[in-house]
């Protein structure tokens, strides 16, 4: 499938997605739309980044207009509140005459959730502690479901829910077709996968523990009273989006108030905000009433902002597998980035361990720009912030193809 065009979907769908500009599918859409729609179980394993929420969104959307079946008859489950408004709004953008999605997470009220329930939404997205609450009371029923999506999969058994999912999926009909995307399968997700799928499709999409091969990684040494003037100075050769990340909440707030005295408009999000203040300042991002986010890792997976020019971690990551979340926010659906990473003396052990955890190398760069490692230590295919193309969907960007393997297993690999 080269173009949403070539779908075999409903024209309205068709002429929706025209109407959105979606026009040239990333290679996780073109190999994970066409089996779900034949109905088959989808397991697909890919970085940030890939257009995941609409590859299982249009299969879902098609089902809804073509099985006029009241009840509801989806279920999307993802990790965070925030990530759980963005897949409901591509939803409704998309939906046509559907009735519109009911977003069921914490952190909202709860009176306008259950009168989208009642008044007969067909697709639920939901975070899975909410809707065990709600499944509790007897809120909410699932006989008519037939498709459940497990979104960030992998995140949400990290943040402990897999006790919480394995109870919702045992109050859902065993009769369905069951879509599970994922950035890692280790451990309890291969468990996961082998008790809600069925003779899946599998789908993988290059290393989901290496950066975007397109976004540029360097790394800065700075003083330890020098961080925020090296962060000011990169944020000031930057026209677009910039997505800061700190260790800290309080570490975000002071970051965020220095960026505002020197005339940076920068918002900030952290856990200690509440729904409200996270919901504005993501809009404002979004809108661009921000040119600068600050926030701590609860913003590395569950947040899709488009056109992120420059991530700047203002501290290491806790963890190495967080880098790679905080740089997938850059370079998305084929486009390239720039990521930052600043760094003090004593902690150019803690670097070279995250580079050696994580297979890649930083290139070194000293304040005034040039390189601070021998040439060949530099990515190969790095290029400058300012040689970034303006189009963040390449209509060359490489295809998968369906490899068969033994039963039915497919394997999507990469096209160079």
């Amino acid at each position: 499938m080269q173009n949403f065009s070539e779908l075999s979907v409903s024209p309205s769908l068709k002429e929706r997605l025209a109407a959105g500009r979606f026009t040239t599918p990333t290679p996780v859409q073109a190999a994970a739309i066409p089996q779900a729609l034949e109905g088959k179980d989808v397991l697909a394993t890919a970085q940030t980044g890939t257009g995941k929420t609409l590859a299982f969104l249009i299969p879902v959307i098609e089902k809804l207009l073509t099985q006029n079946k009241p009840g509801i008859n989806a279920l999307v489950l993802v990790p965070t509140r925030e990530l759980a408004m963005q897949v409901a709004a591509q939803y409704n953008a998309l939906r046509g005459k559907l009735p519109a999605a009911a977003l069921v997470c914490g952190g909202l009220p709860e009176r306008a959730q259950l009168m989208a329930i009642r008044n007969g939404a067909r697709l639920v997205v939901a975070t899975p502690g909410r809707l065990e609450d709600y499944l509790d009371r007897q809120q909410v029923q699932f006989n008519s479901l037939n498709t459940l999506i497990l979104d960030e999969a992998d995140r949400m058994l990290d943040m402990g829910f897999l006790p919480a999912i394995r109870r919702i999926a045992g109050t859902l009909p065993k009769e369905r077709q069951t879509m599970c995307f994922s950035a890692t399968l280790e451990g309890d997700m291969q468990r996961l996968v082998k008790d809600f799928t069925r003779n899946p499709v599998r789908l993988t999409f290059g290393s989901t523990l290496k950066p975007h091969e397109n976004v540029r990684l360097q790394a800065f040494e700075v003083s330890a009273d020098g961080k925020q003037s090296m962060l000011n100075h990169l944020l000031g050769k930057e026209t677009g989006r910039c997505l800061v990340f700190s260790r800290t909440k309080r570490g975000t707030e002071r970051i965020t108030k220095s960026l505002n005295r020197d005339g940076i408009n920068a918002t900030m999000i952290h856990g200690d905000r509440s729904q409200s203040q996270r919901t504005a300042a993501l809009e404002g991002f979004q809108r661009g009433r921000f040119r600068v986010l600050v926030a701590t890792d609860l913003a590395s997976r569950g947040i899709h902002v488009q056109d992120i020019v420059h991530v700047i971690n203002y501290d290491l990551p806790e963890v190495a597998e967080n880098f790679i979340h905080r740089v997938g926010r850059t370079g998305r659906a084929g486009g390239s980035g720039v990521a930052s990473t600043l760094f003090v003396k004593e902690q150019r052990t803690d670097l070279f361990q995250l580079e050696r955890a994580l297979g890649l190398k930083l290139e070194r760069i000293r304040p005034d720009g040039t390189a601070h490692q021998p040439k060949e230590h530099v990515r190969a295919n790095s290029t400058n912030s300012t040689d970034r193309p303006a189009s963040t969907r390449s209509a060359d960007m490489p295809r998968p193809s369906l490899v068969s393997l033994p039963g039915e297993f497919l394997q999507a690999q990469m096209e160079a």
